[in-house]
């Protein structure tokens, strides 16, 4: 069995690292290594073990978990004894609270069999982060290959500028509830077949929230949160594509309890090139030559999106031929190298020939005689025939 990394080292933080230093550390190296924005093989592997990490240790009850008895605490369960033709699994926190929850809802405890407990009551004053948000940029072909900065507006959710996010009028306050003395659940014991069980349930008098606002604020009604109109300026980097998106860290719903604030994640929606193909950082691009540029060769202008290049075609170049012109693509997103453009030449048979390039044609097929290829005598067939109609 692979053994599992530390924590701490994944996130490149001291075991009494604070939580501001864990937060920072988790942003950093989850825009590292998002799957959406990096190229590393590994990322999506990478980014699950930041997050799993960053679940533990910003969590206090997991932390202080996983630093007494490691991986095991942090996922709820410490081991097993086993011996005999028979083995015993012992389940405490997220285990046991799933399998009893099914029969009597919420955090239990049990009191038979050893007096097993699980289920642990959250603070509902305890701060929290606020939800993330999502927004969608409607991009051209061409600031997508080579950047740009737009200013968005989008609506957020923000702390009540009348109570300061408290909800009660101001000059009040909220009290403390009654019924749960803070804790936002309340107790109930029944005697099942298994033992005395005691489930814990949310607070039907202050809906969990441990306390209870007598006057509320006339502007947010006593949630303390108000919807405005956000605005923030975008810097989107070179070569974003179709479908790809970036996290701009605080800028979502605002916390509870004075809590961060949630992230916003801009997700681009790219236009098509009218003659481009864009294939991740690379372009492809089709370029009619006729039957004389390709049987003598020339020296052509191609458009890319740096402009035009020149570009030399050999003697002898088949309808078909590729051609590729380094370093004329897409930048690649978290990395200094750029994609190519790739050239498909496309040799176009005349239609309408006047007598002298008639002509001509007759007499270089005459040449020819038997040196010509069955693909070439196939050419010349088919203009003779034309000649005769």
């Amino acid at each position: 069995m692979a053994t599992q990394r530390d924590y701490y080292d994944i996130l490149g933080v001291s075991k009494d690292a604070s939580q501001a230093e864990i937060k920072k550390a988790y942003r950093k190296l989850s825009k590292k290594y998002h799957p959406d924005i990096s190229d590393a093989s590994d990322a999506e592997e990478k980014f699950k073990e930041i997050t799993e990490a960053y679940e533990v240790l910003s969590d206090e009850q997991k932390r202080s978990q996983y630093d007494q008895f490691g991986h095991a605490g942090a996922q709820g369960g410490f081991g097993g004894f086993g011996g005999g033709q028979g083995s015993y699994q012992s389940y405490t926190g997220s285990d046991f609270e799933d399998i009893f929850s099914q029969f009597f809802g919420g955090g239990s405890s049990f009191g038979g069999f050893g007096g097993f407990s699980s289920g642990h009551a959250r603070n509902p004053n305890a701060p929290r982060q606020g939800d993330d948000l999502q927004y969608t940029i409607d991009l051209s072909f061409k600031e997508a290959v080579f950047g740009v900065e737009k200013t968005i507006k989008y609506k957020r959710e923000e702390e009540c500028h009348v109570c300061n996010g408290k909800g009660a009028k101001p000059g009040t306050a909220a009290k403390r509830c009654q019924q749960c003395n803070g804790s936002g659940v309340v107790n109930q014991t029944r005697d099942t077949p298994f033992g005395r069980m005691q489930t814990q349930t949310t607070c039907p008098n202050c809906d969990g929230e441990g306390e209870v606002i007598e006057h509320k604020c006339d502007h947010c009604h006593g949630s303390g949160r108000e919807t405005v109109t956000h605005t923030v300026k975008v810097n989107i980097p070179a070569g974003v594509d179709d479908g790809q998106s970036m996290r701009l860290a605080d800028q979502g719903n605002a916390g509870y309890n004075r809590g961060p604030k949630g992230d916003l994640y801009v997700v681009f929606r790219v236009q098509e090139s009218d003659i481009f193909d864009r294939r991740g950082a690379d372009i492809y691009f089709e370029y009619p030559i006729n039957f004389a540029q390709a049987a003598l060769g020339d020296e052509v202008e191609i458009p890319t999106v740096h402009g035009k290049v020149k570009m030399k075609i050999p003697a002898g170049t088949q309808s078909g031929d590729n051609f590729r012109l380094r370093g004329k693509g897409v930048a690649k997103i978290n990395s200094n190298s750029t994609g190519d453009q790739h050239v498909t030449v496309k040799v176009v048979t005349p239609k309408n020939l006047n007598d002298k390039q008639k002509e001509a044609l007759r007499q270089f097929a005459e040449a020819s005689g038997d040196n010509v290829t069955e693909e070439e005598q196939n050419f010349f067939e088919k203009l003779k025939n034309r000649f005769k109609d």
